[in-house]
């Protein structure tokens, strides 16, 4: 196991795209972040804090709720419904593998009449099956498939492993 990024390197990877979301958001009635569940999530919930400190801009949350083991034929839910008339929704995930997740993650927000829709990632690792890339990315990291990253948001110290 081998430590990708520390506490310090996330939290500036997490400022440094901040910052672009703003800069490409100014125009927008407000910005929705879709985490998805578990670390994407509490990202999403990082993400959306640091935005706040900085913009004036209208900042909401949700959560996409799936079953990551079994996106195509579980049920994909939020946990807050909001008006999404006219915002931009940026869809967050720790870890951007394949795409597969993020593609179903995206079912709830196809009706809706959005300005537009992104995607924000911690760590990409470009091994692409699905037409899916990403607006904001921490860090790109090649990897093998069988590699696994750990995105460990919980305690004091934040980090990222590859194991």
């Amino acid at each position: 196991m081998s430590e990708v990024l520390n506490h310090k390197q996330i939290k500036k990877k997490i400022t440094r795209m901040v910052y672009e979301i703003y800069e490409r958001n100014l125009n927008s009635k407000g910005v929705v972040f879709a985490g998805i569940s578990g670390m994407g999530g509490i990202l999403a919930d990082l993400l959306s804090a640091e935005l706040k400190a900085i913009s004036p801009l209208s900042i909401e949350q949700t959560e996409v709720v799936l079953d990551k083991a079994h996106v195509a034929s579980a049920e994909v839910k939020l946990t807050q419904d909001i008006d999404l008339q006219g915002k931009t929704l940026i869809l967050v995930d720790d870890v951007l593998n394949t795409g597969k997740t993020l593609v179903y993650a995206m079912k709830p927000f196809l009706d809706e009449e959005l300005y537009k829709m992104e995607i924000a990632v911690l760590v990409n690792r470009s091994h692409g099956l699905f037409p899916i890339r990403p607006d904001y990315t921490g860090f790109e990291l090649s990897t093998t498939l069988n590699e696994h990253i750990k995105v460990d948001f919980s305690g004091e110290n934040y980090f990222v492993h590859l194991h």
